[in-house]
């Protein structure tokens, strides 16, 4: 009998402890799912038809569909006498370059990070510019039927998950960029990779911003900081548009001191084009500019740079080999959306560049949520996690040595990957998510943390 008795007690105590072990594993997969998903999203309904070319398998930018990245697209109206008047102030009032090494981190200039200069306010535009987001459909009407229609009301209701510390601001205000300046040096960026469409074309929901390009790269000089460009996929982009946008971007900003080169392992220093959405046009079009042999060639010419091809599914990667670009970059902030967004696929992509001669730049960012314009699309939401999900992403670039890492974003609002100051805000009809337990500056002092650690550890591969 006792020895049966103490069978029994050991067989309950070996049971609540497994029971506990599962309990514990559980929650462990729980924390991991939240930090990398099981499965890419692009690949399921709700990820599909947010790529333009696997929603429809077509070329055709007509009536782009964001690639989980930004509404873009179609040319708008020229800007307006307001949009002048306002640039032309700003440049009267551009403050002079001053030393501030000894106040803010020193700039990293392999910390590129994607910046946005397409908001506009009352104030300084006349009316509110993407702050005032549709609400985007689905693709499927049986979906779309069960979510809101309609468009954000600002001040007070923004296309956005988060509520900028700045409000909703104009990207024309000079103390807006100023600040946005400072913030970005603050976190160790050295690149500011601008969103840009040709003179007189804008993103579907926006309008031309060319003409702040100046402004934005004197305010950037003034804290040491570069600036490279993100050529955006404008309706007809091609070898011969694409041509005369370098030509154009180089001769007219070029020879300012901000206009950022990369210096090559051949001592070249090279413009350095990020060319977004660049897999919806065919590789030989892009061969016939980026090729040596190409009929539109700017190889060898005043004009030629490194241009970096947005990788999103893995037979891209043969197809950026093939068009001539100089490297891939990965862009989405949603880790499992795409291949290329996939954290555990960048050692392989990182291996395909070295044996091809080519530059891998991952793409990390903070978190994922555009549920205030794309109010069905819960599917790719990346709870940040108090900045653990941020961190997760620093760790796996930092794992394949890349010579670049990119950010995605400084203030991309309507995707909640902003790393710029965010502050709690209630309304009657929203309440804002923010960034607490911490500080409205906790990722762009969690940037800089990462930058410091990447130097030294560049430092450490070189050796």
């Amino acid at each position: 009998i006792l020895n049966y008795d103490i069978m029994a007690r050991f067989r309950r105590r070996t049971c609540i402890i497994l029971l506990l072990f599962i309990l514990f594993i559980c929650s462990i997969m729980m924390a991991l799912k939240t930090l990398r998903p099981d499965r890419a999203g692009f690949g399921d309904p709700f990820g599909l038809g947010l790529l333009p070319e696997l929603q429809q398998r077509t070329v055709l930018l007509n009536s782009k569909q964001n690639s989980l990245n930004r509404v873009q697209g179609d040319p708008v109206t020229r800007v307006s006498n307001l949009h002048s008047i306002a640039v032309n102030t700003m440049k009267a009032s551009m403050p002079p370059v001053n030393k501030l090494e000894e106040e803010l981190s020193s700039p990293n200039y392999n910390f590129h990070i994607f910046y946005y200069t397409w908001y506009g306010n009352p104030q300084f535009d006349g009316k509110y510019i993407h702050w005032n987001h549709p609400l985007l459909p689905h693709w499927d009407p049986k979906i779309a039927n069960n979510y809101p229609k309609g468009r954000h009301n600002p001040p007070e209701d923004i296309g956005a998950n988060f509520y900028p510390e700045l409000g909703s601001y104009s990207s024309k205000d000079p103390t807006v960029i100023e600040a946005h300046m400072k913030q970005m040096r603050s976190a160790s960026t050295g690149v500011i990779v601008l969103s840009w469409y040709p003179p007189g074309m804008a993103d579907e929901n926006g309008e031309p911003t060319d003409d702040l390009v100046p402004v934005i790269l004197d305010y950037a000089h003034k804290y040491n900081l570069k600036v490279a460009f993100h050529i955006e996929p404008y309706k007809d982009r091609d070898d011969r548009s694409m041509y005369h946008n370098v030509k154009y971007i180089i001769d007219k900003y070029g020879g300012h001191p901000a206009f950022y080169r990369h210096k090559t392992s051949t001592g070249r220093l090279l413009p350095m084009f990020y060319v977004y959405d660049s897999y919806v046009t065919i590789p030989e079009i892009w061969a016939n500019l980026l090729t040596v042999s190409g009929s539109q060639s700017i190889r060898n010419t005043p004009y030629d740079a490194l241009f970096i091809a947005l990788l999103v599914e893995e037979r891209h990667k043969h197809d950026i080999h093939r068009s001539g670009f100089d490297g891939m970059y990965t862009y989405f902030a949603t880790n499992g959306f795409s291949y290329g967004s996939s954290h555990h696929n960048w050692a392989s992509l990182k291996a395909f560049c070295d044996s091809n001669n080519l530059m891998f730049i991952p793409s990390v960012g903070p978190g994922y949520i555009d549920t205030s314009i794309r109010p069905w699309n819960n599917h790719n939401t990346r709870n940040r996690v108090n900045g653990k999900y941020y961190e997760t992403a620093f760790s796996a670039a930092l794992l394949v040595r890349p010579e670049i890492i990119s950010i995605t974003s400084f203030n991309e609002w309507h995707e909640g990957t902003q790393i710029e100051k965010a502050v709690p805000k209630r309304t009657a009809q929203v309440v804002y998510l923010d960034y607490k337990p911490h500080k409205p500056n906790i990722y762009l002092e969690l940037t800089q943390k990462w930058s410091e650690k990447y130097r030294k550890e560049q430092e450490q591969w070189l050796m």
